[in-house]
């Protein structure tokens, strides 16, 4: 469990400037999307707009940030011996230029700290990484994309290269490491990926997480800035999982992928195994009738899932134009064919829709239909898994499916 220490930031302003692959960048003005945190009768909310883009708050005072922490230690009721504090923000970890005073106060809790995602630009002094240790970090999510000095100087605009792949090295030798790669096409696929992985393989790292490149709006960029990089084409989810397959063969490293996969303990979708048919038989009977509206990657798991639980003619799955399930938007519903929905309808329970909305554009056949909300996650992706082990990915998808289903009895239910 973790106890989330925001530091704010804005993305492109409080990280030495946007990387070249950077999802962030290009974003302009945006209409708010709609979302399940929304009022009822208005469209727009904090998290569907301003969050989406991470454009809140410039970084906090580090007096802020320790109180901030402090009230949520004594306000929950924290008996987890796995408990973190979990540094994080919309600009660069390493770019707050209070990390060591912060680390230092922070460490008086007696708490282990991991420093969220970062990719090191904000590192002058490569020592900073040992002195961070001292302080009580024992855990670094740090964005490598290339143990090149030079392939980082030119993609990431990071000016101290040198320095941050050093302080990657120190951080690599003491203390549990997750590095990350976003993977470009003819850029760090290639050679280099393999020496990066051999790097990180000596220096010690406990894992690999690789980042397929996206590069439209189908594969989730959402807000007007498509193309991130003109002419770049990303890998097909095909091509990227046999990526991470190779790489995972390769080397000695917990290397998993987003938005696919985890080699070790089979994410996402492991209940789609035929190994898993087992586990689906503790899953209530659906009885009821709907339609599950999801990504391009999830619909096929999902409909697979379905189809073992025998409920293959209650139950239709509907793969809209996006990979991602959580970054549908109501331009990927009215793309929707009415014709293929029944009169009850799940979305995904993150999707930037506003509930009002989906039922008009779903309905818009004339049809009544209910829409509703289905569990937040049904998997987990490579961010998250790498820690996770094949039981602790089956309990969670056994319990979004289990919420899933009840959703479908409750709501599909004939009268």
């Amino acid at each position: 469990m973790q106890i989330i220490a925001d530091l704010g930031g804005i993305p492109g302003k409080d990280c030495r400037g946007f990387c070249r692959y950077c999802y962030f960048r290009k974003v302009g003005e945006f209409e708010a999307f709609g979302c399940k945190n929304c009022s009822p009768g208005r469209v727009g909310c904090e998290t569907c707009g301003k969050g989406v883009a991470e454009i809140g708050n410039e970084f906090l005072p580090p007096f802020l940030v320790m109180g901030n922490v402090q009230t949520t230690l004594m306000m929950g009721n924290f008996q987890d011996k796995d408990l973190k504090i979990n540094i994080s923000g919309g600009g660069d970890v390493s770019c707050y230029p209070h990390l060591e005073e912060l680390t230092a106060g922070l460490g008086e809790f007696g708490i282990p700290i991991h420093l969220g995602y970062t990719s090191g630009k904000g590192i002058d002094d490569p020592g900073i990484a040992s002195r961070l240790i001292e302080n009580g970090v024992d855990e670094v999510t740090f964005t490598v994309f290339s143990a090149n000095p030079d392939l980082r100087r030119e993609w990431m605009r990071d000016k101290n290269a040198s320095r941050a792949i050093e302080a990657l090295r120190i951080f690599c030798e003491s203390c549990e490491v997750h590095a990350a790669s976003v993977i470009i096409p003819g850029v760090n696929d290639g050679d280099d990926l393999l020496e990066t992985c051999a790097r990180l393989e000596e220096w010690g790292a406990t894992g690999f997480i690789m980042m397929r490149f996206a590069n439209y709006e189908h594969q989730g960029l959402i807000l007007g800035n498509e193309p991130i990089i003109e002419g770049v084409e990303p890998h097909s989810v095909s091509e990227f999982e046999e990526l991470v397959r190779a790489i995972d063969r390769e080397f000695n490293l917990r290397v998993t992928g987003t938005p696919v996969c985890d080699p070790q303990n089979g994410t996402p979708f492991v209940l789609a195994a035929d190994s898993s048919r087992e586990y689906l038989e503790i899953l209530p009977e659906i009885q009821g009738e709907a339609t599950i509206i999801t990504g391009s990657i999830a619909a096929p798991y999902i409909r697979k899932i379905i189809h073992n639980l025998g409920a293959g003619d209650l139950v239709n799955v509907v793969g809209v134009n996006k990979d991602i399930a959580c970054l549908i938007t109501l331009r990927d519903l009215e793309e929707v064919d009415p014709g293929d929905l029944r009169e009850t309808v799940i979305i995904p329970g993150r999707a930037f829709v506003h509930d009002m909305q989906a039922r008009e554009v779903l309905s818009r056949d004339g049809v009544d239909r209910i829409v509703v909300r289905g569990p937040d996650r049904l998997t987990v992706d490579g961010e998250m898994s790498g820690t996770l082990s094949e039981y602790d990915v089956i309990e969670r998808e056994m319990e979004a499916f289990y919420e899933l289903i009840q959703a479908i009895n409750f709501f599909g239910a004939s009268e």
